[in-house]
């Protein structure tokens, strides 16, 4: 058994190499060759947004590219471009636009792993006669020896792990893919990009949505959607009228700063925050941070990779420390997430990702919350 999971040699194992031109995909294809197996590296052109708006930055473009042929061509194995530009605005950045209009926090990176890396680029690897795909996300792949069943584990570098980002991965995309990077520290990968001397190897890793230029996300919004620029007015709870905006894009649940209605509103000049985004209204709901707690979370779209788990550790958000949660699970897809303390800033549009232990089990995408002594839901 190679380290793969295939009963054969290293050289007889063809595996595409999913390669972003970062140092992690980087060092996942040149290891991989290293060790004899035959490797394939593809690189997605993806929507180019920072040419759009005539600044740089882009995802997968430009130097991203040149960086992943180079390191190919210093390794000697073969790699390929695909032009993915229409697949990808279509499938990811129509969403996110969308998404904002909808009065929600979007996660892009998750429709990219949901669509066009596990759907789109894991059907070119097995067009090409790949055995399995590999990336360099942190994040283990387990196969169990009681169901013989491969299972999502954190990865051992929590800073790093991206299980969260992962959480619709289906059973059938999880037989095919592998991740070695998963037992790994950030360190240890720059420690072989550098011997391997790769041209990544000093490459910092990417903050921002990579179709996102500098950050500012509501600038690829107003030109995707004009309309999203629409005026309306930010209301207290209670009801008050505050003052207006310019755009519900420009708020998020939990927001505390950059509401644009100065201060004197409230007893001791106490913050406020965004607790609602009504987008039907054009209206941005806001009041104090309790006004912000929710003990119960509504799911859709679920995907999950574990049978029944009634008691599970929760994260809705990529980097927070799971919590304790009871998950009600239904037919239909969606599912029911019972929170043992109320928690603050929690957002339709992102995920909530269940975990039991370790492992990752699924999750969906939240469409609302409530709190059990709340008569509205957000």
């Amino acid at each position: 058994m190679n380290s793969l999971g295939f009963d054969k040699e290293p050289k007889d194992t063809r595996v595409v190499v999913a390669m972003s031109g970062g140092v992690d995909s980087s060092v996942v294809a040149s290891l991989l060759h290293e060790q004899g197996y035959e490797v394939i590296g593809v690189t997605l052109q993806l929507y180019d947004f920072g040419a759009a708006l005539q600044k740089k930055g882009a995802c997968c473009a430009g130097q991203d590219i040149y960086d992943a042929r180079r390191v190919a061509e210093t390794r000697g194995f073969p790699h390929y471009v695909l032009n993915y530009e229409n697949n990808f605005k279509d499938s990811v950045i129509e969403d996110f636009a969308d998404s904002y209009l909808r009065g929600e926090t979007p996660i892009p990176c998750v429709r990219c792993n949901q669509t066009v890396k596990f759907r789109d680029l894991l059907a070119v690897a097995k067009d090409l006669g790949a055995d399995c795909m590999a990336t360099g996300h942190y994040i283990q792949r387990t196969v169990n020896p009681d169901t013989g069943r491969a299972e999502l584990l954190r990865a051992v570098d929590p800073g790093k792990d991206q299980s969260y980002f992962l959480f619709a991965t289906t059973q059938e995309q999880l037989d095919f893919l592998r991740f070695p990077l998963g037992g790994w520290t950030k360190d240890i990968t720059r420690q072989h990009a550098q011997r391997l001397d790769l041209i990544t190897a000093d490459k910092p890793d990417s903050q921002d949505i990579c179709f996102v230029p500098g950050g500012d996300y509501t600038k690829v919004v107003k030109r995707l959607r004009p309309e999203a620029q629409k005026p309306g007015t930010i209301e207290h709870i209670d009801g008050r009228v505050l003052g207006t905006h310019e755009g519900i894009i420009h708020y998020t649940i939990g927001q505390r700063k950059g509401l644009g209605i100065g201060g004197g509103h409230s007893d001791n000049n106490d913050p406020f925050y965004v607790v609602k985004v009504d987008a039907a209204n054009a209206r941005v709901v806001v009041g104090p941070k309790e006004a912000l707690a929710r003990d119960t979370i509504h799911l859709k779209d679920c995907n999950w990779l574990a049978g029944a788990h009634k008691n599970v550790l929760l994260k809705f958000r990529s980097m927070m420390q799971p919590i304790p949660a009871t998950l009600i699970r239904n037919d239909d897809g969606t599912a029911t997430l019972a929170l043992t303390e109320a928690q603050y800033g929690i957002s339709p549009g992102q995920a909530a990702v269940c975990y039991d232990g370790e492992r990752m089990i699924g999750g969906g995408w939240i469409s609302a919350t409530s709190h059990s002594t709340l008569a509205q839901a957000a």
